[in-house]
Protein backbone atom coordinates (compact mmCIF):
# COMPACT_ATOMS: atom_id res chain seq x y z
CA UNK A 1 0.00 0.00 0.00
CA UNK A 2 1.40 2.86 -1.30
CA UNK A 3 0.39 5.52 1.63
CA UNK A 4 1.45 8.84 -0.09
CA UNK A 5 -1.68 8.05 -2.71
CA UNK A 6 -3.96 8.08 0.45
CA UNK A 7 -2.94 10.91 2.10
CA UNK A 8 -4.71 13.79 3.51
CA UNK A 9 -1.53 16.15 3.62
CA UNK A 10 -1.45 18.14 6.71
CA UNK A 11 -2.38 21.28 4.57
CA UNK A 12 -5.96 20.08 4.62
CA UNK A 13 -5.71 18.37 8.41
CA UNK A 14 -7.03 20.30 11.33
CA UNK A 15 -4.27 19.75 14.13
CA UNK A 16 -3.37 21.56 17.17
CA UNK A 17 0.43 23.20 18.32
CA UNK A 18 1.27 21.51 21.20
CA UNK A 19 1.76 25.00 23.22
CA UNK A 20 -1.74 26.03 22.31
CA UNK A 21 -3.47 26.79 25.79
CA UNK A 22 -6.29 24.50 26.71
CA UNK A 23 -8.81 26.91 25.79
CA UNK A 24 -7.59 27.49 22.92
CA UNK A 25 -7.38 23.71 21.73
CA UNK A 26 -10.52 22.71 23.45
CA UNK A 27 -11.94 25.66 21.14
CA UNK A 28 -10.29 24.37 17.34
CA UNK A 29 -11.40 21.19 18.31
CA UNK A 30 -14.93 22.08 18.81
CA UNK A 31 -14.87 24.64 15.63
CA UNK A 32 -13.70 21.91 13.75
CA UNK A 33 -16.45 18.85 15.10
CA UNK A 34 -13.57 16.71 15.84
CA UNK A 35 -13.40 14.03 18.34
CA UNK A 36 -9.48 13.07 18.57
CA UNK A 37 -6.95 15.93 16.55
CA UNK A 38 -3.39 15.41 15.68
CA UNK A 39 -0.93 17.48 17.73
CA UNK A 40 2.75 18.74 16.79
CA UNK A 41 4.76 21.07 17.74
CA UNK A 42 6.29 24.57 16.36
CA UNK A 43 8.54 22.73 14.12
CA UNK A 44 6.17 20.26 12.91
CA UNK A 45 7.12 17.44 14.48
CA UNK A 46 4.43 14.95 15.56
CA UNK A 47 3.70 15.26 19.61
CA UNK A 48 0.93 12.95 19.67
CA UNK A 49 -3.22 13.49 19.48
CA UNK A 50 -5.90 14.65 22.05
CA UNK A 51 -9.36 13.79 22.34
CA UNK A 52 -12.36 14.94 23.29
CA UNK A 53 -11.96 12.71 26.51
CA UNK A 54 -8.72 14.15 27.37
CA UNK A 55 -10.24 17.09 27.53
CA UNK A 56 -12.96 16.44 29.74
CA UNK A 57 -10.82 14.30 32.21
CA UNK A 58 -8.40 17.26 32.73
CA UNK A 59 -11.31 19.39 33.48
CA UNK A 60 -12.43 17.51 36.78
CA UNK A 61 -9.04 17.51 39.19
CA UNK A 62 -8.05 14.89 41.20
CA UNK A 63 -10.44 15.36 44.19
CA UNK A 64 -13.49 15.24 41.79
CA UNK A 65 -14.25 18.66 41.29
CA UNK A 66 -14.69 20.98 37.73
CA UNK A 67 -11.59 23.46 37.53
CA UNK A 68 -12.99 26.35 36.39
CA UNK A 69 -11.69 27.91 32.72
CA UNK A 70 -9.78 30.15 34.09
CA UNK A 71 -7.49 27.79 35.86
CA UNK A 72 -7.27 25.95 32.65
CA UNK A 73 -5.86 28.98 30.64
CA UNK A 74 -2.77 27.89 32.54
CA UNK A 75 -2.32 24.73 30.78
CA UNK A 76 -1.19 23.27 27.37
CA UNK A 77 -2.27 21.22 24.68
CA UNK A 78 1.02 19.33 25.89
CA UNK A 79 -0.59 18.67 29.14
CA UNK A 80 -2.71 16.21 28.15
CA UNK A 81 -1.31 14.91 24.79
CA UNK A 82 -1.66 11.26 24.96
CA UNK A 83 0.61 8.87 22.88
CA UNK A 84 -1.68 5.89 22.45
CA UNK A 85 -1.94 6.79 18.88
CA UNK A 86 1.02 6.10 17.21
CA UNK A 87 2.15 7.82 13.98
CA UNK A 88 4.27 5.29 11.04
CA UNK A 89 5.89 6.28 8.54
CA UNK A 90 5.65 7.17 5.28
CA UNK A 91 6.79 4.21 4.24
CA UNK A 92 5.22 1.74 6.36
CA UNK A 93 4.35 -1.63 5.51
CA UNK A 94 0.38 -2.78 5.39
CA UNK A 95 0.57 -4.53 8.33
CA UNK A 96 2.08 -1.41 9.94
CA UNK A 97 -0.50 0.63 8.97
CA UNK A 98 -3.75 -1.64 9.30
CA UNK A 99 -2.32 -2.35 12.63
CA UNK A 100 -2.42 1.21 13.33
CA UNK A 101 -5.78 1.91 12.02
CA UNK A 102 -7.79 -1.15 13.91
CA UNK A 103 -7.40 0.94 16.90
CA UNK A 104 -8.23 4.55 15.43
CA UNK A 105 -10.46 6.99 12.74
CA UNK A 106 -7.07 7.90 11.16
CA UNK A 107 -3.45 7.18 11.31
CA UNK A 108 -1.17 9.94 12.04
CA UNK A 109 1.93 10.00 8.92
CA UNK A 110 5.02 11.43 10.14
CA UNK A 111 8.33 11.46 7.55
CA UNK A 112 12.03 10.08 8.09
CA UNK A 113 12.68 13.23 10.65
CA UNK A 114 9.11 12.27 12.59
CA UNK A 115 7.71 15.43 11.21
CA UNK A 116 3.65 15.36 10.34
CA UNK A 117 3.02 15.11 7.14
CA UNK A 118 -0.90 14.09 7.20
CA UNK A 119 -3.31 11.55 7.95
CA UNK A 120 -4.83 8.27 6.12
CA UNK A 121 -8.18 7.24 7.27
CA UNK A 122 -10.03 4.43 8.13
CA UNK A 123 -12.23 4.71 5.38
CA UNK A 124 -9.06 5.23 2.50
CA UNK A 125 -7.87 2.39 4.21
CA UNK A 126 -10.78 0.17 3.77
CA UNK A 127 -11.52 1.35 0.21
CA UNK A 128 -7.92 0.30 -0.51
CA UNK A 129 -8.54 -3.34 0.56
CA UNK A 130 -11.39 -3.33 -1.28
CA UNK A 131 -10.29 -2.22 -4.23
CA UNK A 132 -11.82 0.84 -4.34
CA UNK A 133 -9.10 2.75 -4.75
CA UNK A 134 -9.18 6.82 -2.55
CA UNK A 135 -11.83 8.85 -2.95
CA UNK A 136 -11.47 11.78 -5.25
CA UNK A 137 -10.98 14.84 -3.07
CA UNK A 138 -11.97 18.09 -5.07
Amino acid sequence: MNLAYYLTPKSNVAYLYDDYTFRQGLEKMRHHGYTVIPVIDREGRYVGTVSEGDFLWKILDSDGTAASMKDMERLHVRDIVSWNRLPVRITADEEKILGAAMTQNFVSVVDDYDCFIGIVTRRDIMRHLTGQGPEKRV
